[in-house]
């Protein structure tokens, strides 16, 4: 009404309500209205972030405040990017996070993330994408100096989406888009941080506003299941489904079972291949779309499993353990490796058949020795046991070679240097002693361990700081009582290590380490379960990242352990 009557003011003839010769009163009033909106949009500090010679380390600068994001709106701030442009991640990083700075994602500009909310590293549960990925040099070439928008938007139902718009130096435009994201929309917060970048934001102020419809476009059920018993409902069977839904400006959901629809072509009661055909009729916000969307998924009825019977042993029934102080408080188990069995099931109707390993779940084992029985279950909750023998592992001191890697000063760059590898058998340990040197600068700058074949191939690769990646990575338990990671980090630097590597023989191998900080405080590091592993192509290197490790000979380290378990 305000707004109403100030525009019938302005068209009163004669009236000098803007000009320089209004009266005072008028004046200040206008001023007063105009103070008052100030504030009421979420403000970014510093607008300038990060080293202007793009020196700034990883995670070295961040807002002086996190921004708030509201459910049901969504939350836009521009700014010129600036890279050294030394590598594609060397540019914006959006971060996702709690009130109480526990984060849900982090996400770089090069179509890469991680986080717990997002299944870990490279973003597995969500859907992400980068129209440039077709040539990223082409991309990086126009990222120094490039004007990016970046949208969050807080859909009110524990999902958000950041949504950047780029366009380069020379007109390049890239969209990068992380839709999905899973969080809690009553606490959710964004910064910023740099990595051989900073930022130049347009303006303090966000632009925010309320969340837009949607039509739905299309959508892909998920979580079908491949069998289902005879005899399961309609309802029953699909009650666990969900359908990720692309909305009409791209937005990305996914929808549960209760806001679909769904019928059985042809039946349940038969058994045989069939369709489950799902339908929408909701747009973004829960409205009546204005077109109903649907979606279908083949999978099998199949008779059900009366009860099954290991018909074949597992190739590997001897297992391997080993427990350092590294693992004091720590319920150790070991992983079950079913290659090479077989397990037969008998159907309530029909031929006895062998079924997939992959369909059937496993008992963890305790890290004890002994015999110890692992159950096997089917989907239907049929099952049947093996056993398996567990015996503590012979450890070997072991020196590498080099003996010395790294150059002193700590000046050797990621990947540069490496130990000659160092092939486990199974059922063996391999203990290293050595002290660790440091740059200081990043908490990664420490030693790095690398599990891998003999032609090279990686099983993981882990770091001195609770974090590692690769195929074998994702199965495996990370612990690391560092605490602080700034003031351990302040420790490392000529930090004694004993490291142990164990070939368990089923699949996994584990790695444990002991480390005496410069302050003689002490601190563990472990990683438990590491899979994908051939028990009898396990080989162990070392490699260092501003870093550099001085070993022991093998003689001493072997006095050290043996003193250190006479206490």
């Amino acid at each position: 009404m305000a707004a109403m009557g100030l525009t019938t003011l302005t068209g009163c003839e004669g009236s000098d309500m803007f000009s320089v010769n209004g009266p005072d009163w008028l004046s200040e009033k206008i001023d007063s209205i105009a103070n008052s909106n100030k504030g009421t949009a979420p403000t970014i500090s510093p607008t300038t972030l990060g080293a202007t010679d793009n020196s700034d380390a990883w995670w070295t600068s961040h807002l002086d405040a996190d921004v708030k994001i509201e459910s049901n709106k969504s939350y836009s701030t521009t700014f010129t990017n600036y890279t050294s442009g030394a590598n594609n991640y060397n540019n914006y990083v959006v971060v996702l996070r709690k009130a109480d700075k526990t984060e849900y994602a982090v996400m770089r500009s090069d179509d890469y993330c991680w986080g717990d909310a997002v299944g870990g590293n490279g973003g597995p549960l969500i859907t992400h994408s980068n129209s440039a990925s077709d040539d990223w040099g082409a991309w990086l070439a126009q990222m120094n100096g490039a004007k990016v928008t970046v949208t969050v938007t807080n859909y009110g139902d524990n999902t958000a989406d950041v949504v950047a718009e780029v366009t380069g130096t020379e007109g390049l435009t890239s969209t990068q888009k992380y839709l999905g994201i899973p969080v809690e929309s009553a606490d959710l917060y964004l910064d910023f941080t740099t990595d051989g970048c900073h930022y130049v934001f347009d303006k303090a102020e966000m632009d925010v506003a309320d969340v837009k419809d949607q039509q739905p476009e299309s959508m892909e059920l998920l979580d079908v299941p491949a069998e289902v018993d005879k005899g399961t409902s309609v309802k029953e069977f699909t009650s666990t489904l969900k359908a990720k839904v692309t909305y009409s400006d791209g937005a990305v959901k996914e929808v549960p079972a209760s806001d679909l629809e769904f019928i059985v072509v042809p039946d349940m009661k038969t058994v045989g291949e069939k369709y489950v055909v799902a339908t929408l009729n909701k747009t973004l916000l829960g409205k009546a779309a204005d077109k109903t969307i649907s979606a279908n998924a083949k999978f099998s009825v199949v008779a059900g499993i009366k009860s099954i019977t290991v018909t074949k042993a597992p190739e590997h029934t001897n297992y391997y353990f080993f427990n350092s102080s590294a693992l004091e408080g720590v319920d150790h188990t070991l992983a079950f490796d079913p290659t090479g069995m077989e397990v037969t099931a008998k159907y309530v109707e029909g031929e006895d058949a062998v079924l997939d390993n992959s369909k059937l779940t496993f008992s963890r084992i305790p890290a004890t020795a002994g015999k110890h029985e692992v159950t096997i279950t089917t989907e239907n909750g049929r099952t049947a046991t093996v056993e398996v023998n567990v015996a503590k592992s012979a450890v070997k001191a072991v020196t590498p070679s080099p003996v010395s890697l790294g150059a002193a000063d700590c000046s050797t760059a990621w990947w540069t240097e490496f130990t000659k590898d160092m092939k486990i058998p199974a059922g063996e340990t391999f203990e290293f002693n050595f002290t660790n040197y440091s740059s200081g600068a990043n908490n990664w700058n420490n030693y790095v361990v690398i599990l891998r074949k003999a032609d090279l191939a990686e099983y993981a690769v882990v770091r001195a700081d609770n974090y590692g990646w690769g195929d074998g990575y994702a199965a495996c338990t990370p612990i690391g009582t560092q605490g602080d990671l700034a003031t351990w980090l302040a420790t490392m630097n000529g930090a004694k290590v004993k490291l142990f590597v164990t070939n368990c023989n089923n699949g996994t191998a584990d790695i444990q380490a002991i480390v005496t900080g410069n302050d003689g405080s002490v601190t563990t590091q472990s990683y438990l379960g590491i899979n994908t592993i051939n028990p009898s192509d396990l080989n162990v290197a070392f490699t260092v990242d501003s870093s550099h490790l001085k070993f022991n000979a093998a003689s001493s380290a072997r006095k050290h352990y043996t003193r250190a378990h006479r206490r």
